[in-house]
């Protein structure tokens, strides 16, 4: 078999239906798809959190951060069906359930009953950093194997997490009108 082509290969353990024509090895398919399936669980996860605490604020400023976690949800949403369907083009295998994205997410969940308000802007921000970081080491992986479509996925994904990142960032600073 071609190193830079591969054909459907019955020998693999994907099954055939499944098998989707790549022409990146499998070592490269492999590799990208476990970073990739990483970055997904942390999105799942980061997009639970970010609506938990959209439903759960409180306080002064509630209807600012109220809307704005919600647009931050929707964002965070809206990118998984890509990551999946990255994974799905290059012939790998992606998330099959709730229980494999708690294996594989590296974020922490947040069961708090009550969470101050600025105390759920600076952990989604720490979120949105970390994601971004993984998001880095997936790019990193992705572009090692010269897969561009997935190195260019993963850098506009890199900039709206950094968006988020500095919107929380401004919005949890404290000023005196706040103490």
């Amino acid at each position: 078999m071609n190193n830079k082509v591969r054909a459907l290969d019955t020998r693999r353990k994907t099954a055939p239906a499944l098998d989707t024509p790549t022409d990146l090895g499998t070592d490269a398919v492999r590799d990208i798809s476990a970073k990739l399936n990483v970055v997904l669980a942390d999105v799942f996860a980061l997009y639970l959190k970010t609506k938990n605490f959209h439903w759960h604020v409180s306080g002064p400023h509630f209807r600012d951060y109220h809307l704005l976690l919600d647009q931050q949800s929707e964002q965070i949403f809206a990118i998984t069906d890509d990551l999946a369907e990255r994974v799905r083009k290059i012939g790998g295998l992606t998330l099959r359930s709730i229980g494999q994205i708690a294996r594989l997410q590296t974020s922490k969940d947040n069961d708090e009953e009550f969470v101050p308000p600025l105390e759920m802007l600076r952990e989604l921000l720490r979120d949105n950093k970390a994601l971004v970081a993984s998001m880095r080491v997936a790019h990193e992986v992705a572009d090692k194997h010269e897969d561009v479509a997935t190195t260019s996925l993963l850098e506009n994904f890199i900039d709206e997490a950094e968006r988020r990142t500095w919107f929380l960032f401004e919005a949890s600073r404290t000023h005196k009108s706040d103490l």
